[in-house]
């Protein structure tokens, strides 16, 4: 099933990727790897969300959150990419917790994000992963999830790449490999 089908299965509608609050880009491509930069959550036409986790936000609030987050980050994969199926793998996953010094249960809050990533890619999906406590995050956000993304090709460049060459090229290069 095609990634976009699956959102629409999933009731999910992407919203357009939030502009970087400084001098930075929400993506950087090298080679096949996309590096999105940290997200929060935050949807438009809402306020944002702030609050210390295990003092003003659940655990289950949280995890809402991080899944939020992981809304934003596809709709940046979306974005830099065009096409969802493009995403060959979900590779590695940081996700920080603002949460009080005490709080020791930030797998469980990333796990919004993760889980959200598993039921939309499948096994694409699966990735690794570190989930951290901060002292804060920027603006007060609960959560902030950064991701590396293996990428696939555009389907021309990949059928271009599989064209045999031209007689004319093959010529050329067996008289630079005689010199």
């Amino acid at each position: 099933m095609k990634t976009e089908q699956r959102l629409k299965q999933l009731g999910i509608e992407l919203a357009k990727p939030t502009s970087p609050i400084a001098n930075y880009v929400n993506a950087v491509r090298t080679g096949n790897l996309l590096y999105l930069a940290g997200k929060g959550p935050g949807l438009p036409g809402k306020p944002l969300p702030a609050g210390k986790v295990g003092r003003d936000l659940t655990i289950e609030q949280a995890y809402g959150y991080a899944r939020e987050t992981g809304l934003n980050l596809i709709a940046v994969m979306k974005a830099e990419l065009g096409d969802l199926d493009r995403v060959k793998r979900i590779v590695k996953m940081l996700g920080m917790v603002n949460a009080v010094p005490e709080f020791g249960h930030q797998p469980e809050v990333i796990n919004g994000c993760s889980d959200l990533f598993v039921e939309v890619f499948g096994d694409r999906g699966r990735h690794a992963r570190s989930a951290v406590g901060m002292g804060s995050l920027p603006r007060g956000i609960p959560v902030e999830i950064e991701v590396i993304v293996e990428v696939e090709d555009a389907p021309a460049r990949r059928a271009a790449a599989r064209r045999p060459a031209t007689k004319k090229a093959t010529k050329k290069a067996a008289k630079k490999k005689k010199r």
